[in-house]
């Protein structure tokens, strides 16, 4: 791959990681109107129209109907399945523990990249993976090694980090079938349409009328246009280049992303250990990205 070629790869996939940074500062003003399971079916339906306009518009995919089963298996493990883990964990364990086992996702993909895709492992791979995941907790610990959570808690949270990566294997497979946007749209439709009986049965959707101003709705479009839209697609064409191993990693940078964002737009403190893990984390990336960026042509 040509560096030019690789430099987009790389400003695209991080490019989403920012947004889905960014999603846990929009998450705080949605949760102000709005229920997780609304919050998310409201994502989830904007992302979608969005994007089916878009895709059956402009690009026109001959979807075949075999590839439908590839397709619900992308949307049972994410968006669904990840959010029911993510956000009913979330109740049960701090943030600080949520970001820890979330961080272990690019621990888990590229042993399944490897077992499925033969994609290629080193120890340089996995020595940096496990640098980056150091700084990770380094960062989300920030001084505090007590780590106190109940099991549901942790369970529901490793339900989100599994999920993650079975989407990463489903995605692996749709990549070179459909482009990016197709595969996003109809993913999310089938997220939404998964999420819309826990909508009926746990939260009151006929309420949502009376909250749809659209100050309360700001914090949902950014969740639907840059997290649940253009960071899914940005992340897929990161997963059609460079595979699964290589892209997943960079998901150790959300954690760092989101402390330095919460400093700003939420006036959380940033202290000596969060900048050190932000410099560790750094440098498990380059570790990992090693061969792709300094290899002889």
């Amino acid at each position: 791959m040509k560096r030019k070629q690789l430099a987009w790869v790389y400003l695209s996939i991080f490019v989403s990681m920012i947004c889905w940074s960014m999603s846990f500062i929009w998450y705080k003003g949605a949760y102000a109107h709005y229920g997780p399971i609304t919050t998310i079916f409201l994502r989830l339906f904007i992302s979608s129209v969005i994007l089916l306009l878009f895709t059956f518009l402009i690009i026109r995919p001959v979807i075949k109907r075999s590839h439908l089963k590839l397709f619900f298996a992308a949307a049972m493990f994410e968006p669904f399945l990840y959010f029911v883990g993510e956000s009913y964990g979330m109740k049960w364990v701090s943030p600080v523990t949520a970001s820890v086992i979330v961080a272990t996702i690019p621990l888990f993909t590229p042993l399944a990249g490897k077992i499925l895709y033969q994609e290629t492992l080193s120890k340089k791979n996995l020595a940096g993976m496990f640098i980056s995941f150091l700084g990770v907790c380094l960062v989300v610990w920030a001084g505090d090694f007590q780590m106190k959570a109940q099991l549901l808690g942790v369970v529901l949270m490793f339900v989100a980090v599994f999920s993650a990566v079975g989407y990463a294997i489903a995605l692996r497979r749709l990549t070179p079938l459909y482009d990016s946007i197709t595969i996003i749209a109809i993913q999310n439709f089938m997220g939404m349409l998964l999420f819309l009986p826990l909508l009926l049965i746990f939260e009151n959707p006929w309420g949502l009328t009376f909250s749809m101003s659209f100050n309360n709705l700001l914090p949902v479009l950014y969740l639907a246009i840059f997290a649940s839209s253009l960071a899914l697609i940005l992340y897929a064409f990161a997963v059609s280049k460079i595979g699964i191993g290589r892209s997943s990693v960079f998901i150790n940078l959300i954690p760092i992303l989101t402390s330095v964002f919460a400093y700003f737009f939420l006036n959380e403190p940033y202290t000596l250990s969060k900048i050190l893990g932000v410099l560790i984390v750094v440098a498990g990336l380059l570790f990992t990205q090693w061969e792709l960026l300094f290899k002889r042509r």
